[in-house]
């Protein structure tokens, strides 16, 4: 007679492969929550940084056009900037809108000035042909608030005028992307770059 006897000395039953798969989905739903987390936040991080990218380049062109032009005019809030209002240089501390001669305009005529201006509503818009006509530089997610402005000090022309002709630009507001609301402040400062003599 034979006697056939088994050692179970390994392997795993079931409920033991059962509390290992377990074990396992916990972790991989664990891993793929923080996955896409962190995939959503650089998504968010890529459109910021290009709304940022964005706004410094609309900043780094006025200031280009800023520096090669000549005849700086500040609009406080008690001035309009509409075709005809262009005139002579003027300084000004706190401005909403700011108008110039650009390198390739004629300074005989205000017909062909440049001009930057806040609107009420948070966007910057530029003209390139005296007033007439605006587009929008900010994209839609920007909103800068009533504290941004231009200030012009040494504009030519001014019998006080003892210096170059010196342009600070302040951008303070909100990006709002994703439903998430970003504060931001941008100064610059810009001399024109002909010598005032």
């Amino acid at each position: 007679m034979i006697n056939n006897t088994y050692n179970q000395t390994g392997g795993y039953t079931i409920i033991e492969t059962m509390i290992a798969i377990s074990i396992f989905l916990v972790v991989v739903t664990i891993g793929i929550g923080s996955l896409l987390n962190a995939n959503l936040i650089h998504h968010k991080s890529e459109d910021m940084r290009s709304i940022m990218d964005n706004l410094s380049f609309i900043l780094e062109d006025m200031s280009r056009n800023l520096r090669t032009g000549t005849n700086y005019q500040c609009f406080t809030s008690a001035q309009s900037l509409l075709p005809g209002t262009l005139g002579a240089p003027q300084n000004c501390s706190d401005g909403w809108a700011l108008a110039f001669e650009s390198s390739e305009g004629n300074p005989s005529t205000y017909a062909d000035q440049w001009a930057y201006y806040l609107s009420g509503d948070g966007k910057i818009f530029k003209t390139t042909n005296g007033a007439n006509s605006y587009i929008q530089l900010t994209p839609d997610e920007v909103v800068i608030d009533q504290i941004s402005g231009f200030s012009v000090l040494g504009a030519p022309g001014i019998a006080t005028d003892t210096g170059q002709p010196f342009v600070t630009i302040r951008l303070v507001g909100n990006i709002t992307s994703k439903q998430v609301v970003t504060p931001f402040s941008i100064q610059t400062s810009v001399s024109q770059r002909l010598v005032d003599i």
